[in-house]
């Protein structure tokens, strides 16, 4: 998902990559997508952009524009992937976006879940992207702790933390990809409400915005996602701690006992070493859902057998 690192990454490699080119030919909706959004009818992207030249690219809230000079242009936001490839290069097989300029270069954008692809004639696109652009960047100075604390203000005090930083455009380019961090940093609960939160937590906060963002912008953007040149972004994550399994105790029955109307048995002999392995992971997990009260999975019975057996235990 482009979010406002990763738009701020892609908007400068764009303006470096394609000002002042010229676009020679233009396809879209080649390989239709359900959840890929175009301004009007894509079967006419070609008569409406194929000539144009790019003015250059510049990003707001998450949201990346490619401008044309004279007026229009392309705004790219949500799942895109976009893809430069140079003269002879090996294209994506399943794009919604093709932009082929006059030096071979092609600029391809693929939807991954969901995304916009929007060729616009005119500003704004749309009442939710007019609402994006009259808002600060969270990296300029303009976003001030004066005009945070106005933020918080203007909220329920029952509003959690979460929904403060990620909804109603209050602060644009803000998803869960950053969301995350900018509360880990923090040391805020994404549940915690507005009005709990003391002077020091909002200065935390504040401060978390401004860090966090920026280092993101810095490195690349996450490492989670790609630029413009299929490269991941340096920000790198730090590896998940290394818990110790829990033995799992050599039954010939499950600990739960309990009765589940309805439940399937599901018999997994013992055959080899990866049939064990199968077995104790299934165990495991049914164990933790019996601990927890919670009758999700099918009723599972697990027991050693010789090799030409195949009988069920007894519960």
């Amino acid at each position: 998902m482009i979010e406002l690192p990763e738009g701020l990454v892609l908007a400068e490699q764009l303006d470096r990559e394609l000002r002042d080119k010229r676009i020679t030919d233009v396809r879209a909706n080649t390989s239709p997508h359900r959840f890929a959004w175009y301004d009007g009818d894509p079967a006419a992207y070609p008569i409406r952009f194929t000539g144009r030249e790019i003015e250059g690219a510049h990003s707001y809230g998450g949201k990346v524009h490619l401008r044309l000079k004279g007026s229009g242009g392309f705004l790219f936001a949500d799942g895109i992937c976009l893809r430069l490839v140079p003269a002879g290069g090996t294209i994506p097989k399943k794009h919604q976006l093709y932009l082929e300029f006059e030096d071979g270069t092609r600029l391809v954008g693929s939807v991954q879940m969901y995304g916009a692809l929007i060729g616009y004639d005119s500003l704004p696109v749309s009442a939710y992207d007019e609402a994006a652009r009259q808002k600060p960047c969270p990296l300029s100075d303009d976003f001030s702790p004066v005009y945070f604390d106005g933020l918080l203000r203007s909220v329920k005090p029952s509003l959690s933390a979460k929904a403060f930083l990620a909804t109603e455009q209050r602060i644009p380019g803000l998803g869960n990809g950053v969301l995350q961090d900018i509360l880990f940093r923090a040391g805020v609960h994404p549940k915690r409400a507005v009005s709990s939160l003391s002077s020091a937590d909002q200065d935390a906060l504040f401060g978390s915005v401004k860090t966090t963002l920026r280092e993101m912008a810095e490195a690349g953007g996450r490492n989670t996602e790609k630029d413009l040149y299929g490269r991941p972004g340096g920000l790198l994550y730090p590896p998940l701690p290394q818990h110790r399994p829990v033995p799992l105790p050599t039954l010939r029955r499950l600990p739960c006992q309990r009765s589940l109307p309805g439940r399937k048995h599901l018999f997994l002999p013992q055959l080899s070493t990866v049939n064990a392995i199968l077995q104790k992971v299934v165990y495991s997990i049914f164990y933790t859902r019996c601990a927890l009260d919670g009758p999700v999975l099918p009723r599972i019975c697990l027991f050693p057998v010789r090799r030409s057996a195949f009988r069920p235990a007894i519960i």
